[in-house]
């Protein structure tokens, strides 16, 4: 790789990396912003009240809030040190790019006053080549670039068991009928025990990671173990898996039961995410991701086929449209976000 190539990914690194920091730092003036209100709120209550006791305890509520502000505002103190020191890293990076980028121009200079004239002789031939060839060129360049989604399957002896062989073949067929299905790849690991999480991940560098089986109601995944049993996996489980999987995961569908947690959490992380309010049918569950894979090849944005997917429900008979829900990152706008860009 050359040593400009190396800066300029450094310099978008830190770039990301100092973006983070400052979103992190909002969060936490957030959280300072409810704490108040809940010390506005105790003192109101406190002021209005007549009985000792509630007022020892909206002061010992005032007390627990201003802890939890101090706690938060060391921590920015510590997050702005962060920021302070990531954008001096930046600005030295930035200048190693420049000089970097002067030295590549100077040595471009010698090369184009020393080969002018075989320049010359080879841009004609570029000129004749591209002409030839401009209708190739161009269907190219409409072509997006290729998405893999990772669909995990987990269906254990002792559950009720799933048609998930049937959510496989629909979501198959829908996308094959879609404009971009050569540029969407579907990839399914089955029987998945927690091990095969980040194995697959790695292996397949998914852009969306969909999870199709049973969902416990206390936010749990249902995995298999090795008897092919019941494996219950937390949500914090879950969450920090996602958290660490390849930099171009984007989405991360649990099409489970009682996964609206898990999606609402998973976005700290990620930049979009689905999940069920509560309880799908097998056959909801089929028609909504047979639909919503079938409108992002057709490019549309993330918010737009969640939509579709909702409609197609609905046109079913199916009753269950508002089981699932769409969750996006802190300053990302759904109706933006194209897993397939046009």
């Amino acid at each position: 790789m050359a040593m400009i190539d190396t800066h300029r990914r450094s310099v978008a690194r830190k770039q990301d990396e100092a973006i983070r920091l400052s979103e992190q730092k909002s969060k936490e003036y957030a959280k300072i912003a409810g704490f108040n209100n809940k010390i506005q709120a105790a003192t109101r209550q406190m002021n209005s009240s007549k009985s000792a006791t509630t007022i020892n305890n909206k002061l010992k509520e005032i007390n627990r809030n201003h802890e939890s502000i101090s706690k938060l505002e060391k921590k920015i103190v510590e997050l702005e040190r962060k920021i302070v020191k990531k954008n001096k890293e930046l600005q030295a990076e930035k200048s190693k790019l420049d000089k970097e980028e002067l030295k590549e121009n100077k040595k471009l200079q010698q090369q184009q006053s020393k080969l002018q004239n075989e320049q010359v002789k080879a841009l004609n031939t570029v000129n004749r080549t591209l002409l030839e060839h401009s209708n190739a060129i161009d269907a190219l360049n409409e072509l997006p670039e290729e998405i893999t989604v990772l669909f995990f399957a987990s269906n254990p002896r002792d559950q009720g068991q799933l048609g998930l062989d049937e959510e496989v073949r629909s979501i198959k067929e829908m996308i094959a009928k879609s404009r971009h299905r050569d540029v969407i790849k579907l990839e399914s690991c089955w029987a998945v025990r927690p091990g095969d999480i980040l194995q697959n991940i790695n292996e397949y560098q998914p852009t969306i990671v969909h999870f199709s089986g049973h969902g416990s109601d206390n936010d749990e995944l249902v995995l298999m173990d090795n008897n092919s049993n019941t494996k219950l996996v937390s949500m914090a489980s879950i969450v920090h898996a996602m958290s660490v999987a390849n930099e171009s995961l984007r989405l991360v569908f649990f099409n489970t039961c009682h996964s609206h947690n898990q999606a609402s959490n998973v976005i700290e992380h990620i930049e979009c995410a689905i999940g069920m309010n509560t309880s799908i049918t097998d056959n909801a569950a089929q028609v909504f991701s047979a639909q919503f894979y079938s409108s992002l090849g057709f490019g549309l944005s993330v918010e737009k086929s969640f939509n579709q997917a909702k409609a197609a429900l609905m046109l079913e008979g199916i009753s269950e449209e508002n089981t699932p829900a769409l969750f996006v990152k802190a300053g990302s706008n759904a109706s933006e976000v194209c897993i397939v860009a046009e």
